[in-house]
């Protein structure tokens, strides 16, 4: 049928009057002109302002241009969370540039092949990364123009690697610098490795708009109040610190920067700086439940935390709870700006027993208010599984908060956005409410004897014993049922069980097919960021296949 005319579509054109492209970086240029005299930024005796941040981001910003650097070259960093990495993320996209945090648990091999992939320019490297990293440039193909960081709360060993500070750079810019703003909103910001386990790491690209919108996304689903005060207990190395770094000037609240995790540590900022809110995955909230109850001394004020990272035990969010603090459970992918879900919290859940509400919240949830699009579905056919908390699907996800793509890799990327949707490769169910809860990694469902165990339903009930720390289930091989539960176990100091008391408690807490056959005692190998490195857990129990996490 003809279309009749649009008076709206007359006249009405985008111009620079009413449309400008979103950016991140408008959040630090508000917030110092806004609030110039707002502490921005702590780090020990170290205090800076919203005035003095944004003029160090303009001061790097234009020291690198002055170096050649713009659009289309990459910046990477090597940093522990100070205030250069949390500068980084505006100064090196100020220029146009794009910023690649590394991972700083990473090894030589693999900082040498993100260099390389990402062709980087410039390296920014704080001293105590100094071994890794002079491996690494030995091994890389680039040459960067490497600017070492001196951290005063750093004292350990590491030396200089290049011929300039970090602060001898700033001293060559403008700290009134009138910086690039850019010319397109699908302009690249930031670029962030996955974990390769098999294989080489994929590069994740972010954008300027949806870094914008995650940034202000965790205000929206975290009802974070302004001026708010943020431990960085998550690395800013990872996804871009899930985009806090931007929803921080947003917020125009302070960062509290944190060199690594210690619990001691972290309830004495959280007292002195009277802290409001954290990130981390399970085992960073686990490490202060289990602390030693005389630390959290001080701390009169209510504490947020999000847990991601991995699905977090029903016993970390009642163990929060008892606690004091108020744990809200996000959910996301590297390659949707870290968390894409909130399990968000419904009024009438507070007059359930602490028990139901610990079910309740420990769902992946629902979209987040800037995310388009969230469902499960059957991968093959691609039509949504039937809302019944116990069909299986695979989380899907789209909107402008799932990447842009991966570097150098058109048949990944094509094959990750298969028929119109991100594939997490995460298995899910969907509940009445519409509230999403994953089962397990695509790859981590344990077949045995033709039932399907979920390790995450098995792991749940491991971490319910009083003396674990930390618990991971995959696969082994058994001749009569193809492959069975195999727990490894890491308990908590001090504490002591055998495999055969673990497994009665498994028995009494679920099905007798789903309990572990074996249980190994141990550390539990972790990432930086606490998510359990199951590959590795699967090459000891000779696991059916290793496929990359």
């Amino acid at each position: 049928m003809p279309t009749k005319p649009n008076p709206y579509d007359s006249g009405l054109d985008k111009n620079p009057a009413n449309f400008a492209p979103l950016t991140p970086l408008s959040f630090i240029e508000r917030a110092a002109y806004v609030y110039p005299k707002h502490t921005s930024v702590i780090h020990g005796a170290k205090r800076y302002t919203w005035r003095e941040t944004y003029a160090r981001c303009r001061r790097l910003g234009s020291a690198l241009v002055k170096r050649g650097i713009g659009i289309g070259d990459t910046v990477a960093a090597m940093l522990a969370n100070t205030p250069e990495i949390y500068e980084a993320h505006f100064g090196v996209p100020m220029c146009g540039a794009v910023l690649n945090t590394l991972n700083t648990r990473l090894d030589a091999e693999a900082i040498a092949f993100m260099l390389d992939h990402g062709e980087a320019k410039v390296l920014l490297t704080d001293r105590e990364f100094s071994p890794i990293i002079e491996q690494a440039l030995s091994r890389a193909k680039v040459k960067p123009i490497v600017i070492d960081v001196d951290d005063p709360e750093y004292s350990g060993p590491g030396k200089r690697l290049g011929a300039k500070t970090y602060e001898d750079l700033l001293a060559e810019g403008d700290p009134e610098w009138n910086w690039l703003w850019p010319a397109d909103e699908w302009q690249a910001i930031s670029l962030n490795y996955t974990s390769g386990t098999t294989g080489n790491p994929k590069g994740v690209v972010y954008h300027h708009r949806g870094a914008y919108l995650n940034g202000v996304g965790n205000i929206l689903v975290w009802a974070m109040p302004h001026h708010a005060v943020y431990l960085w207990t998550l690395p800013m190395f990872h996804c871009n610190g899930w985009c806090f770094p931007w929803t921080m000037a947003a917020n125009a609240g302070t960062s509290v920067c944190l060199r690594k995790v210690d619990a001691a540590l972290i309830f004495k900022l959280m007292a002195e700086h009277r802290v409001t809110h954290y990130c981390g995955a399970p085992i960073v909230h686990q490490t202060l439940i289990n602390a030693p109850a005389a630390l959290r001394k001080g701390i009169t004020h209510k504490v947020n935390c999000l847990v991601a990272g991995a699905a977090p035990p029903a016993a970390i969010i009642e163990g929060m709870e008892k606690m004091g603090f108020s744990i809200t459970h996000v959910y996301g992918l590297t390659e949707t700006y870290g968390p894409a879900t909130v399990c968000a919290k419904q009024p009438e859940w507070a007059s359930l027993p602490l028990g139901e509400q610990v079910t309740l919240n420990a769902r992946q949830g629902i979209r987040y208010t800037v995310q388009e699009g969230l469902a499960v579905m059957d991968p093959e056919t691609m039509q949504p599984t039937p809302a019944d908390g116990e069909t299986m699907g695979e989380i899907m996800m789209r909107g402008n908060i799932t990447m842009k793509g991966y570097l150098k890799n058109p048949k990944a990327t094509q094959e990750s956005f298969k028929d119109g949707w991100f594939h997490t490769g995460d298995l899910a169910v969907m509940y009445p409410d519409g509230y999403v809860k994953i089962k397990d990694r695509s790859k981590d469902v344990i077949i045995s004897g033709g039932e399907n165990i979920s390790s995450i339903e098995v792991e749940d009930a491991l971490y319910r014993h009083p003396a674990v720390m930390a618990a991971a289930v995959v696969a082994q091989p058994d001749a009569k049922w193809g492959e069975t539960p195999c727990a490894f176990v890491e308990l908590k100091e001090g504490a002591t069980a055998t495999e055969a008391e673990i497994i009665e408690f498994c028995r009494a807490h679920m099905a007798r097919f789903k309990v572990p056959k074996r249980v190994i005692f141990g550390a539990v190998p972790k990432t930086s960021t606490g998510k359990i490195q199951k590959f590795a857990l699967r090459e000891k129990a000779k696991s059916a296949s290793a496929i990359e996490t």
